[in-house]
């Protein structure tokens, strides 16, 4: 017995060893729940509650067919050409991903060093942990000490992945599996960035980071960003910068001009979230060539199935169809937070297709777990700067109208 118990031990730490401790440390991330249950309202991962266009369906039906033995277009060549007609630049400007996570995690291996110590400590960390003394040994106080510890801790800004809190919580993920540094600098209270000289004078925003990640409109506040602001923003940057616009097709302005004016810019777009494909995992970036070929030298070949491809091909030729869509979308967010303040939720202006709200009475937690007895799933997240709110999902006007019934029902 005690030896079967001895060789255990020796076995798990074996297995242990095989992995590297950088992927033991890692905490992934963690996707909305996909439960299947009969009659639930799903109203927690942001997909489009409308089907994609009947063509597009059929167009994707009659692809299933011998061809499925072949390899896809290997870098989507003819959805490219098609992109880059809508947007008004070159097949060279831009790459498709399997879905934009793919690319977000391709930006931070191809612009971002691994860092060779304390991967896995954010920045703010390493300066709360420094004492005063060292402080003026160093001979430097406030940003300018700040850098000259980055320097000194990270190896230099070309280690770091950099990012607003709250935003897309795959941002951290990358930078760990990578072991880049992350520095991570909070939006106002009402998630508004904030402006340039507050970021100098604050001192821990890095304007050399190698990669900065903007999500716009930002999730999960739902605010969205002018295109003059991002464009300020850009400009101060030295480092390459993503604007992560995954929900841009529900917000009022779009910054995919700033991609093609700064070389040092990219956008991220999908089909997922607006044109009701997430099933099919298709993403793209638009910036210069520059950075577009360093990707793909990266990219996996045939990143992209076959069906992805047709599939996105369809809906760029049934564009009608999804904006259509969006206004119905836009009309239900408006509709369904008058109803939520009606009932004493405090709901936060919003340009995606959902919605941050803080519920009355009783916790936000508390109300996720009322509300799913109730057959409706949101989301809720723990992060301090969420942990109050509830992140509803804009679904169809049937849908809006059983989770105002379920939230009159939790009140009463």
């Amino acid at each position: 017995m005690r030896r079967s118990i001895v060789l255990n031990a020796m076995s798990s730490k074996f297995r242990r060893a095989l992995i590297r401790p950088l992927v033991r440390r890692l905490h992934p991330y963690v996707p909305g729940e996909q439960p299947k249950i009969k009659g639930l309202i799903k109203l927690n991962t942001n997909e489009n509650p409308y089907p994609p266009s009947p063509k597009v369906l059929a167009t994707v039906k009659a692809a299933v067919d011998a061809r499925l033995r072949l390899y896809p277009n290997p870098t989507a060549q003819p959805l490219r050409e098609k992109l880059a007609r809508l947007h008004r630049c070159k097949p060279e400007n831009i790459i498709i991903g399997n879905g934009s996570d793919e690319l977000l995690a391709l930006a931070v291996r191809a612009f971002v060093e691994p860092q060779s110590t304390l991967a896995m400590t954010p920045l703010s960390a390493a300066f709360d942990s420094l004492s005063p003394s060292e402080g003026e040994r160093a001979g430097v106080r406030g940003p300018f000490f700040q850098t000259n510890l980055r320097a000194r801790v990270r190896g230099g800004e070309k280690s770091i992945v950099q990012y607003f809190e709250p935003s897309y919580s795959l941002y951290p993920v990358l930078a760990d599996i990578h072991g880049a540094a992350k520095n991570t600098v909070p939006l106002h209270p009402d998630f508004g960035l904030p402006a340039i000289g507050q970021l100098k004078r604050g001192g821990q925003w890095d304007f050399r980071a190698a990669l900065t990640f903007v999500t716009t409109p930002n999730a999960p506040g739902g605010r969205g960003y002018p295109t003059a602001e991002l464009d300020l923003l850009c400009r101060a940057q030295q480092g390459v910068v993503v604007l992560d616009e995954a929900y841009v097709d529900f917000a009022d302005e779009h910054a995919l001009a700033l991609a093609l004016r700064h070389p040092h810019v990219l956008v991220a777009r999908t089909f997922s979230k607006a044109y009701s494909l997430c099933f099919q995992r298709v993403g793209y970036f638009v910036g210069h060539p520059n950075l577009i070929a360093a990707l793909d030298k990266i990219r996996d070949s045939y990143n992209v199935n076959g069906l992805g491809q047709i599939a996105a091909l369809a809906t760029l030729d049934n564009l009608a169809y999804y904006r259509a869509n969006f206004r119905r979308i836009i009309a239900t967010r408006q509709h369904l937070s008058r109803e939520l303040t009606r009932l004493g939720f405090e709901v936060l202006p919003s340009q995606t297709n959902f919605i941050l709200a803080r519920p009355p009475k009783f916790p936000a937690e508390e109300w996720l777990k009322r509300l799913r007895a109730r057959k409706i799933l949101v989301r809720w997240f723990a992060h301090p700067s969420v942990r109050e709110y509830l992140r509803i999902t804009i679904g169809t006007p049937q849908e809006a109208a059983a989770l105002v019934k379920a939230a009159e029902s939790v009140l009463d």
